[in-house]
């Protein structure tokens, strides 16, 4: 099966007002051609799932200072001044969460979780309006799953099918995503031929893979 598709098809996957999942870590391992897009055609009323909202210029700052989300669930914002105007100024929603809550949020979505229960938050103001569970006399928070209409992922190579392989610390985020969200978009430096990828080398599997775009390609 081939999943390839253009760089165009891919944005226009997204439409305004839904959820999308955007994998990297300050820009890094994120899908850059595929946001470029995004930032060219507008789409707005977004909400955002994504380690953090980046620089103005890289990544999905880029959206942020075009104004494309309504909101965001993030681990920090501190690297785009842009963000934290816009949440100042009540023009986009920010929900601050603890990155390895967020990871393990996006982590039970995939695997079909209740949510997940963390220590993490206990007594500060990620505690507000979240349910408490007592486990063996300790309390925990009890974090629900978080999941995307579209997850738009970035990987080194991909086959036809959509097997990824990802270059060192570019995984990060990606590979959870892919698990986690109702269309899957992979951006892939490379593009070969579906089997041609040393199983022991796949980090996703292309079942969780809807479509790939050729980041290559010019």
């Amino acid at each position: 099966m081939n999943k390839m598709i253009s760089l165009e098809d891919a944005v226009n996957k997204i439409q305004d007002g839904m959820t999308v999942m955007v994998g990297g870590f300050l820009g890094c391992g994120t899908p850059h051609r595929i946001i470029d897009k995004l930032v060219e055609k507008g789409t707005k009323n977004l909400t955002l799932i994504c380690n953090d909202t980046g620089f103005p210029e890289v990544g999905v700052g880029k959206m942020v200072v075009n104004k494309q989300f309504k909101k965001v669930i993030v681990s920090h914002i501190g690297t785009n001044p842009e963000t934290g105007r816009q949440m100042h100024d009540e023009e986009i929603e920010v929900v601050l969460v603890p990155q390895g809550t967020l990871a393990e949020q996006i982590r039970a979505a995939g695997a079909g979780l209740g949510g997940v229960l963390t220590p993490t938050g206990l007594g500060t103001v990620v505690e507000q309006g979240k349910d408490l569970v007592e486990v063996d006399g300790v309390t925990y928070l009890l974090e629900k799953p978080l999941k995307a209409d579209v997850a738009l992922i970035a990987g080194e190579i991909a086959d036809t099918y959509g097997n990824i392989v990802y270059s060192g610390s570019t995984r990060n985020f990606n590979n959870i995503m892919a698990t986690a969200a109702e269309i899957v978009v992979v951006e892939a430096e490379r593009v070969v031929e579906a089997g041609t990828i040393d199983p022991n080398h796949v980090v996703t599997p292309g079942i969780f893979v809807t479509h790939i775009v050729d980041g290559g390609a010019k």
